[in-house]
């Protein structure tokens, strides 16, 4: 698994599990249509399916 995925914030996390927010921060993200460049590593992709509902994930 050696790429860069771009994510990209398609909800608020207002309200939401503190854990999920934590993702959110963790992948990088701040506020809705945001989009971030990651490398695509097993943790990275734990934490996009974590917070799915609030993020779109593209391989790039």
């Amino acid at each position: 698994m050696t790429g860069k995925l771009k994510i990209v914030q398609i909800k608020s996390s207002h309200g939401r599990m503190e854990r999920h927010r934590a993702c959110l921060r963790g992948l990088g993200l701040r506020r809705v249509g945001h989009e971030v460049l990651v490398e695509d590593t097993p943790a990275v992709r734990g934490m996009a399916r974590k917070v799915d509902y609030m993020v779109r994930v593209e391989e790039v």
